[in-house]
C-alpha cells in the first residue's frame, strides 16, 4: 500500500523546500521512507508548482509536520491520497525522461543507451540517491566538465565530494579514462548505490588509474581522501554553507592550479561561496547558470615557490 502527501505552494518556496529537504538528509534529520519530488501543476501555470512525498504507508501526522516544516512559518494545506496498488517507484522511473548535458546522455534502464560514438552514455536508476542528472545542478555539472576537457584541462587525480549516484565521478573517467578517481558521501547507503552504478556502466572499482575508490564520510573527513591528494579536479554538488566551510579543506586538497567544480548554489547564495573560495586562494574560471541555479568552475591561483 503506497501512499501520498501532496502540498501546492508557489514556485519559488517548493523550489527552497527541495533545499531544505536535501540539508535534512545531509544532517540524517529526513525520513528515509519518504521520497520527494516538485514540478509545475500546469504548463501554462508556471509558478504554480507542487510538492508531492511518497510513503509506502499510510501517513501519520509526524509525516505531515516534517513535510510542513520544509516550508517554515509559511507551510501550505497538507493533503494525503492512497495510491493505486502499483510500484510506484518504477512508475517515477518511467517518466524520469533521459537528459542531454554537453557530451553526456542520462537515462533509467527504462529508456535506450544513445550508442553515437560520440557521446558519453550512463544508466543511472532514478530514486536511489541525490545526482541522477535530471536536477539543474547535477545537469550543468556535467555541462561544465565537459566544456572543462574541451578547454585542455588535464585530470590525472579527481574527488567527487557528496557523490549521491556517482555520476560526476563517472564522468570525470570518462572524460580523463586514466584518473583516478575518489568518490565520497557522508550517507552509507551511496556505497551500494555507486557500487550498482559502476556494475551497469562498466566502470573498474580499485585504487589504481581508470577506476573509482568509493569511501563513506562527512565532507572531505575520510583518511583515503587525503592520501590519494592532491587533486587536479574536485567536484561538489552539494549546499552553499557546505561549499563554503569547505573551502579550505578544498584548497589543501588541490594540486597547484588545480580545478574546482562546485554546484548546489542559488544564484543569490554565489557571491557568498565566491568570496570563501576567493579567500582560500581560488579565481572564477567560468559559470554556468541553470534555472536558478550556478555552477561555478574555479582555479587554483599559481604561487611561486
Amino acid at each position: 500500500m503506497s501512499w501520498k502527501l501532496l502540498a501546492h505552494a508557489p514556485r519559488d518556496a517548493v523550489r527552497q523546500a527541495l533545499v531544505t529537504h536535501e540539508r535534512m538528509e545531509e544532517t540524517g534529520d529526513w525520513d528515509s521512507d519518504m521520497v520527494l519530488t516538485g514540478s509545475e501543476v500546469a504548463e501554462d501555470r508556471p509558478h504554480d508548482w507542487q510538492l508531492e512525498a511518497y510513503l509506502p504507508r499510510k501517513p501519520l501526522a509526524a509525516d505531515r509536520k516534517l513535510l510542513a516544516q520544509l516550508f517554515g512559518h509559511d507551510a501550505p494545506e497538507i493533503r494525503a491520497e492512497k495510491l493505486p496498488d502499483t510500484d510506484w517507484v518504477t512508475e517515477t522511473q518511467r517518466s524520469v525522461t533521459p537528459i542531454r548535458a554537453g557530451r553526456f546522455h542520462v537515462h533509467t534502464p527504462d529508456f535506450p543507451a544513445d550508442p553515437s560514438p560520440e557521446v558519453f552514455d550512463f544508466t543511472i536508476p532514478a530514486a536511489q540517491a541525490f545526482g541522477t542528472g535530471q536536477h539543474a545542478t547535477t545537469a550543468g555539472c556535467l555541462a561544465m566538465l565537459d566544456a572543462m576537457k574541451q578547454r585542455g584541462v588535464t585530470v590525472r587525480d579527481s574527488v567527487d565530494i557528496g557523490t549521491g549516484t556517482g555520476l560526476l565521478a563517472f564522468a570525470a573517467l570518462a572524460l580523463w579514462p586514466r584518473n583516478c578517481a575518489t568518490a565520497s558521501d557522508i550517507d552509507a547507503v551511496c556505497d551500494s548505490v555507486v557500487a550498482e552504478n559502476c556494475r551497469l556502466n562498466g566502470i573498474a572499482q580499485g585504487p589504481g588509474p581508470g577506476a573509482l575508490a568509493m569511501v563513506v564520510a562527512p565532507g572531505t573527513d575520510h583518511p583515503l581522501t587525503h592520501a590519494r591528494a592532491p587533486y587536479d579536479l574536485i567536484m561538489a554538488n552539494i549546499l552553499a554553507g557546505p561549499l563554503i566551510e569547505l573551502a579550505g579543506d578544498f584548497a589543501e586538497l588541490a594540486a597547484p592550479r588545480g580545478n574546482l567544480v562546485l554546484a548546489g548554489l542559488l544564484q543569490t547564495q554565489e557571491a557568498a561561496v565566491r568570496a570563501a573560495y576567493r579567500t582560500a586562494g581560488f579565481r572564477l574560471a567560468a559559470r554556468i547558470v541553470n534555472g536558478d541555479w550556478s555552477i561555478l568552475w574555479l582555479r587554483r591561483r599559481w604561487q611561486p615557490a
